[in-house]
This record gives structure tokens, sequence and C-alpha cells, in this order.
């Protein structure tokens, strides 16, 4: 099971996590780095090597900023891998649009899908991720 924390510019964190059922959680107390990017990027990429994958909750009830460099770290970092499901909670207007366009750079860069949901809850993105992740499933056959 994964966990780490990422320290940030004047007192940020980021804290990555891999839940029991199997979900890359992820808080951001403060600015988003391009360390943080990186950390983020890293996670993901064990996560598919492993053979999992990789449905991300990421909880920015107390994100700030999330600068153009961190989003092209971000964008650049996650290339190579499939997101099937990213559920975003409390995100403000300014991180949802933020977050908006790091996605669609994403899939201009891949060419697949990179579905995003703002959700209030953290039990209301659980839902829909396990759901998500579950139709990607049934869709494919079990993952071993």
């Amino acid at each position: 099971m994964l966990g780490m924390k990422v320290p940030g510019p004047s007192g940020a964190s980021f804290e990555i996590r891999e839940d029991p059922d199997g979900l890359l959680c992820t808080v951001l107390d403060g600015e988003f780095s391009e360390d943080m990017g990186r950390a983020l990027g890293a996670a993901c990429l064990r996560m598919v090597e492993s053979g999992r994958e990789v449905v991300l909750l990421c909880d920015a009830r107390r994100a700030g900023a999330l600068p153009p460099a961190a989003r092209k770290v971000l964008a650049d970092e996650m290339r190579g891998v499939r997101l099937p499901a990213v559920a975003v909670v409390g995100a403000s207007f300014t991180m949802r649009v933020a977050a908006t366009l790091t996605a669609k750079s994403i899939e201009f860069l891949t060419g697949r899908s990179y579905p995003v949901k703002f959700v209030a809850t953290e039990a209301e993105g659980r839902a829909w991720l396990l759901t998500q992740r579950d139709a990607l499933r049934a869709k494919r056959g079990p993952v071993a």
C-alpha cells in the first residue's frame, strides 16, 4: 500500500495514499507544486506497472493555486498513465477551471478520455469512482 507526503511551497503539503479499496487518494493543502506533480505521476505509474487501475480521488477542499508550471509537469507526468476516472472533492471555481484545463491537456497529449467529476463530498466521489472502476472491469474482465 502506497502512502507518502510531499512538502510544497510556503508550507503546502500533498498526501498520496492508496486506500484498501484500491482508490488512489490525494489531499492537497496549499499550492500545488511541480514536485507534487512528479510525485503523483510516479505513484500512478507504479500502480499501472503493477497491473492495477488508477482511479483517483482528489481532496481539493484546502487546495491553493495550480500554477501553469505545475499543470505542465502534471500533464507530462501523466502521459503514460491511463486514468479511467478522477473525482475531485470540494474544488473552488478556480481549481475546477485549472483541473479541467489539465485534464483536457492530458486528453490532447494522449488521445484518451480523461473523465473528471467534481463532487461535494468524499463519499459521493468514492461511490462514483467505484462504479466507474466496476464498469471498466466488467467491460474487460477481472483484473488479476
